[in-house]
């Protein structure tokens, strides 16, 4: 009987062994030369997307801020700052760079890209903002660039198809009334750009449509001939689909909002495609295919990708059946905030057969209990509906993994590991 019972110790003792050696949690291995890296930062605050190409060239897409004295953002409508309170969005966007930048590289960026001037993608100003040595206010990607140098950073312009450094234009009433305060805003980052160019030699450039080697590798260039950046959008301006040409859906003064005015690129890697463009839209205010929106314009010149963000975050007014049935991504990734995203319309249309076959995965960093009451168990074709998501591709572009990493823990430890995707 006592040889049992040690038997039966010893068994305990091992299932818990066991159990705890299962239940321990591990980190994103490191990144290494020839992986294309792009991680979805969840902060809760607006979209970034940090990137690491194969040969260590660095690239931040968007830097989201949006003000903490709007009752919008700590509604219940709004996601939560993320992993918690005790720094801001932009510094916990710092910190997550930090942690999965190369200790082998220098702490800096080589490139950041805003999409557009909207708080959720590049910051907001108000009166809880901490004021930088060059007197503009710390919100967004003037945080983030006074906390880790910027080489280069990319954005729409301001001179098209308004001039939005023109007085007369500032004064208008839709920027005038503008809750969210985009003019405001922008005058700390013109102050911010003025002052780093000084300071630190930040180049500032508005995108180039149709360009592949405006973004290019910084280190190796030689050795990844098969990686570039392709320009499909900016202002309204769409890239034919040959050299650099493109041609303009606006004239000068026709302003239609900043959505459809947001930057479009796609990242090609061997036969792997990535697709990201901001909040542009292609549905119309009577829930109908837009044949003259964004998303119509820059599908055939996008084409199938593997991966593919969500435009407006998934909002109901995009994601059109042309759009979707033109891009046909293996992988689908959300970046939201907000109980609105996604549109349960949306989610039909991106998880619809009919439009294009074949498996499909989505992936949310966040899904609020708001959109859960409301969508229910549609959700469930989710693979992921909370945490950053981490996009690693290898083998020259042939294959991929999807990590999820957790969100709510500063160690950011990988929750489920999906894949390997083949390359198509």
């Amino acid at each position: 009987m006592q040889f049992k019972l040690k038997k039966m110790g010893l068994l305990v003792i091992t299932i818990l062994m066991t159990s705890i050696s299962i239940g321990q949690t591990k980190n994103l291995p490191a990144w290494q030369p020839g992986f294309l890296d792009i991680h979805h930062i969840n902060t809760g605050r607006g979209d970034a997307a940090f990137m690491v190409f194969p040969d260590g060239t660095t690239m931040l897409v968007d830097a989201g801020d949006m003000s903490e004295t709007h009752p919008r953002t700590t509604s219940s409508r709004n996601a939560k700052l993320v992993p918690n309170r005790s720094k801001t969005a932009p510094e916990w966007i710092v910190d997550y760079i930090d942690q999965f930048l190369s200790k082998k590289q220098d702490q800096r960026l080589d490139y950041a890209l805003i999409t557009h001037y909207h708080d959720d993608h590049f910051g907001e100003i108000d009166s809880l903002r901490k004021i930088a040595s060059g007197s503009y206010q710390l919100t967004g990607i003037m945080e983030v660039g006074t906390l880790i140098p910027i080489q280069t950073l990319i954005d729409r312009g301001f001179d098209f198809p308004l001039d939005l450094k023109d007085s007369k234009v500032q004064s208008q009433e839709r920027f005038a009334s503008d809750a969210y305060g985009m003019i405001p805003t922008l005058k700390e980052y013109w102050k911010f750009i003025e002052f780093q160019y000084k300071e630190s030699g930040l180049e500032n450039e508005a995108l180039q449509v149709g360009s592949n080697n405006q973004i290019h590798l910084q280190y190796h260039p030689k050795d990844y001939p098969d990686f570039k950046v392709q320009n499909i959008a900016s202002n309204g301006n769409i890239w034919t689909g040959y050299d650099a040409s493109y041609y303009s859906l606006f004239k000068k003064g026709e302003y239609p909002g900043e959505n459809p005015l947001s930057n479009a690129i796609r990242i090609d890697y061997g036969k792997f495609n990535y697709y990201t463009g901001g909040d542009i839209a292609g549905i119309d205010g009577y829930g109908e295919t837009d044949i003259n929106g964004l998303e119509s314009h820059v599908a055939p010149v996008v084409g199938p990708v593997d991966v593919a963000t969500l435009n407006h975050h998934g909002n109901r007014d995009s994601q059109n059946p042309y759009y979707v049935r033109t891009i046909r991504p293996r992988v689908w990734i959300q970046q939201n905030w907000t109980a609105d995203h996604p549109g349960e319309e949306v989610l039909r249309r991106i998880t619809s057969k009919k439009l294009y076959p074949g498996d499909r995965d989505i992936f949310s960093t966040i899904m609020l209990q708001g959109t859960r009451d409301v969508i229910g168990g549609r959700l469930d074709q989710y693979k992921s509906q909370n945490g950053h998501i981490v996009v690693r591709v290898y083998d020259n572009g042939d294959t991929y993994d999807i990590y999820v990493l957790n969100d709510a823990s500063e160690e950011r430890e990988i929750l489920t590991k999906h894949g390997p995707y083949k390359a198509r």
